[in-house]
């Protein structure tokens, strides 16, 4: 009888064993009931979640000033990364046609664009002024320049009198190298103004004397065709000159009714060209910028890059961060020229709100 009870008690202890186990939590940490199982998503169904949180997402549009390029990289290396749907946006990058940005912007047609200093200080100056101001510098200084070949002798303002000069016709450009000429002495009304539809430095030919070229794009490209140049860089004309080029650009409506959107957009922003500036990232970028623009030059795309990521911030801790002295010494530069009528408060022009948050 001892035995059988001995047995009995035995049995008893493991069947209570069994009973425990079954209870206990999976290896997943999680409890579950009797017959409950843990099913993986299938790949429809991610497919439908994803599309669910897209929906989720806030739809906002970007109009760069030109065709992809390396000022935009930090654009495009947040929308690869997902930062912009971190922040609840979906993001649309648009090429448009030259010159047209502002406008499309101030007429709702976009949420945020891609210009000039330039550009948006003769907007501002208008009898109608649009309603728009720059949220941040792409870059800190101004890179552009005018180059021409070696062969032609332009070493300085002076010496584009008499010559010809070939861009895109905005009256920015025609202003400014008119009032280089007038500053140097000679006539500025001796200077031919084309308007090509070359704006690269593939332009400097046949009757081209000169150009307005940037030096993190053209002026490398020219140097790995063998071209021998001349480069005069805008800022050493005038230190007034060094303005920032090119800006991002928002309307005033955004800015002060829908901070929350352009927040949100600057933080993801910001993120992608502090990003863009680290050298461990220039091949992920050449490749994001050749997907969505293949007929680039990867070798161009891979020096141009090397030479923006240490411009992006060159000077200051803060990616985007504007000076007023900036923009207000272009606009007295422009003034003293006769080519604005009136130099406004800094705040109309720029707004540092959204790089701090």
């Amino acid at each position: 009888m001892k035995q059988k009870k001995q047995g009995l008690i035995i049995l008893l202890i493991l069947i209570s064993l069994v009973f425990s186990a079954c209870g206990k939590s999976s290896k997943s940490g999680r409890d579950e009931s009797p017959g409950e199982k843990l099913v993986k998503p299938t790949e429809p169904e991610k497919q439908a979640e994803e599309l669910r949180q897209e929906k989720d997402l806030r739809k906002l549009t970007l109009i760069l000033d030109y065709v992809i390029n390396t000022n935009h990289s930090g654009f495009f290396l947040a929308l690869e990364r997902g930062y912009y749907k971190e922040e609840g946006l979906q993001l649309e990058i648009i090429e448009p046609q030259e010159g047209v940005t502002l406008q499309l912007l101030a007429s709702g047609r976009a949420d945020f664009g891609v210009s000039y200093q330039e550009d948006l200080t003769y907007a501002l100056d208008a009898d109608d002024p649009l309603p728009l101001r720059a949220i941040a510098a792409i870059i800190q200084n101004n890179t552009s320049g005018f180059a021409s070949l070696k062969e032609k002798n332009i070493t300085g303002p002076a010496d584009f009198a008499g010559k010809t000069y070939a861009g895109w016709g905005s009256a920015a450009e025609q202003a400014i190298i008119e009032a280089a000429v007038k500053q140097a002495g000679e006539n500025p009304e001796s200077v031919e103004f084309v308007t090509s539809m070359d704006t690269s430095y593939t332009g400097l030919k046949g009757d081209i004397d000169f150009m307005w070229l940037f030096e993190g794009w053209d002026i490398i490209a020219a140097k790995m065709a063998g071209l021998d140049l001349n480069f005069i860089p805008c800022r050493d004309i005038d230190e007034r000159l060094n303005y920032y080029t090119p800006i991002l650009v928002a309307g005033n409506d955004s800015i002060e009714k829908d901070k929350e959107l352009v927040s949100a957009f600057m933080r993801a922003t910001k993120r992608g060209y502090e990003e863009a500036a680290k050298e461990e990232n220039l091949e992920e970028i050449c490749t994001i910028l050749l997907r969505h623009s293949p007929e680039l030059n990867p070798e161009l795309v891979r020096e141009s890059q090397k030479f923006l990521a240490e411009e992006y911030s060159k000077g200051t801790d803060t990616w985007g961060l504007m000076k007023a002295e900036v923009w207000l010494g272009y606009a007295d530069f422009l003034q003293e020229n006769g080519l604005i009528q009136d130099i406004l408060d800094a705040e109309a022009y720029f707004t540092n709100e959204f790089l701090f948050e």
